[in-house]
């Protein structure tokens, strides 16, 4: 038998659906329908959070339709057998059944997560995206069915995490993809109860590292690496984030098939922005050339205590530098955002500096915007200075003799 498009097709296991059985079954990875041997077409689908829910799947001219009878616990499955053989009747008389839809909220969220997130989206994104669903919206409203989610459920949690206003956010963004593809799904009418629901406002941190505190970082990486306190490929990796702008994963993540000395270039196949190629400088070069690469081992960075992985933990190691350089206030990030400093305090345009990090929209370079207009005020100061110094810093001639 098959399922609607959109569903994995689920092994299917043929018994007689009763509480017992049904109390019984369980699934680890992925949902799974069992089917009941006395009515065709009446089954029970399992989810590995230990939901379960009751459909029916028959034809009418061809065509498959799937309804949803109930969830397990809210009907007994005697009630959603007789459900089912009026469903399927009606059905097959051309008529419109009615759908006791109960699919919850965590039943939704594993589906989004399978179907959607882990099809289209980046593993990093991928990550952030599970994160926010297992640790908020799930204990949050979970266990609410769809179709009874109301924005009351929203409003909760997002002023629940007003203290953390960018996972609020999130959470409030997952959500309404969540409610938007309910919809899509046949699981859900009546709108999107995120759809009103006003976002915190997130402030922008922004650190920059001045000509000083760069030179001071490189001197404490150097002593730190010669005395043994810092290993040679999370000190290689802290330089190569200040000497090439990039972002963390993509330095952790680099191997050594995308490195061309011979052309001066990072050839990165799936950053987060898609493929691009980083420039290197000779100083960024210098420091690839000098790390020694581990025979049969792909990655750049490997891991310290896992060679065979690249370094997961780049974090833990940054936390011991920058408390020993007394940086305590600057992030792994803010590393790259000294970076575009720079490049605007030596002259280099928004779009160039775009460029340089891989932006794919002026947008995202416009943070800068501010810097651009301190170097441009500066660029004025000495060039109206030297002027100045010709013509107002000469005696000024005596009224008499103006006169």
């Amino acid at each position: 038998m098959i399922l609607n498009k959109g569903h994995r097709m689920a092994k299917l296991k043929y018994r007689t659906i009763s509480k017992r059985t049904v109390d019984a079954l369980s699934v680890e990875d992925r949902d799974a329908v069992f089917w009941d041997d006395r009515i065709p077409g009446f089954g029970v689908r399992v989810y590995p959070s230990g939901s379960k829910v009751y459909v029916v799947q028959t034809r009418h001219r061809g065509k498959s339709r799937r309804v949803t009878l109930g969830r397990h616990g809210v009907i007994t499955a005697d009630k959603a057998r007789k459900e089912a053989a009026l469903a399927i009747n009606r059905i097959k008389s051309g008529e419109e059944p009615v759908e006791r839809g109960s699919v919850t909220v965590a039943e939704l969220a594993a589906r989004y997560l399978e179907e959607h997130v882990d099809v289209r989206c980046k593993e990093s994104t991928q990550r952030m995206y599970r994160s926010v669903v297992e640790r908020f919206i799930v204990p949050a409203y979970g266990g609410v069915a769809v179709e009874d989610v109301e924005r009351k459920h929203i409003n909760a949690l997002h002023l629940d995490l007003r203290h953390i206003p960018y996972q609020a956010n999130r959470a409030l963004e997952i959500g309404s993809k969540l409610f938007n593809l309910a919809e899509e799904w046949k699981l859900r009418t009546g709108g999107n109860p995120c759809k009103y629901v006003r976002k915190y406002r997130e402030e922008k941190r922004e650190r920059f590292l001045t000509e000083a505190e760069f030179r001071h970082l490189g001197a404490v990486l150097t002593e730190m690496e010669a005395k043994g306190r810092l290993p040679v490929y999370p000190a290689a990796a802290i330089r190569l984030l200040m000497l090439t702008g990039c972002r963390r994963n993509e330095i952790v993540e680099l191997e050594w098939k995308h490195v061309d000395l011979a052309s001066g270039e990072l050839k990165l196949a799936d950053s987060k922005t898609g493929a691009r190629l980083v420039p290197l400088s000779p100083a960024a070069a210098r420091v690839l050339a000098e790390l020694p690469r581990i025979e049969g081992n792909p990655w750049v960075i490997p891991g310290t205590k896992n060679p065979g992985k690249h370094l997961s933990d780049l974090n833990h190691y940054w936390d011991r530098v920058r408390v020993e350089a007394g940086l305590d206030d600057v992030r792994l990030h803010d590393l790259r955002h000294s970076f575009a400093s720079r490049a605007l305090a030596l002259g280099e345009s928004l779009s160039m500096i775009g460029k340089l990090l891989g932006h794919n929209k002026i947008e995202t370079t416009s943070r800068y915007a501010h810097l651009a207009r301190d170097s441009i005020k500066a660029s004025s100061a000495r060039v109206a200075d030297s002027i100045g110094a010709d013509i107002l810093d000469r005696p000024r001639p005596r009224a008499t003799e103006a006169a």
